[in-house]
């Protein structure tokens, strides 16, 4: 029996796993306070963990039991459309406030897809906007304005 060696979930454990040490090595700055009273760096601490823990088992599992994975063409629009969406929402999230920005967002996001039409993409990015605005603002109650002062409101 041969065994294979899968390199892609080799990198993505190791991704994992230095994902999970930043979130353990940042938590380290605040206070974990003890099991009944946790402090500021518990939650970070404990994902951290969890997140390296996963890590661990896909690396384990990459060179165990991979298997041969062949990669088609890179999406490059979409990887490009993503990265934009991404920067505008950080960039722009302050000056146009959470609504726009969220839909804006979720509409370059949806439009990354070549299959998905205009009037699906309109509709996912109001949903994504409304469930965000729910989640975000209203349920967690971030101090981010719905609308900013570039729109003059």
């Amino acid at each position: 029996m041969e065994r294979r060696r899968s390199f892609p979930d080799v990198l993505a454990g190791g991704v994992f796993v230095l994902i999970g040490g930043a979130f353990v090595v940042g938590a380290l700055g605040y206070e974990l306070g003890t099991p009944l009273r946790m402090g500021p760096g518990a939650f970070p601490a404990l994902v951290g963990a969890a997140v390296i823990t996963l890590g661990l088992a896909i690396v384990i599992k990459g060179f165990i039991a991979g298997e041969v994975v062949s990669f088609g063409p890179i999406p490059w629009r979409a990887v490009a459309v993503i990265v934009l969406a991404v920067l505008f929402f950080g960039f722009t999230v302050e000056g146009l406030g959470f609504v726009p920005t969220s839909a804006v967002t979720a509409l370059l996001t949806t439009l990354a897809s070549s299959r998905v039409r205009l009037l699906t993409a309109v509709a996912v990015a109001a949903g994504l906007t409304v469930a965000g605005t729910l989640i975000f603002v209203i349920g967690l109650q971030l101090r981010i304005p719905l609308w900013g002062p570039w729109l003059g409101f």
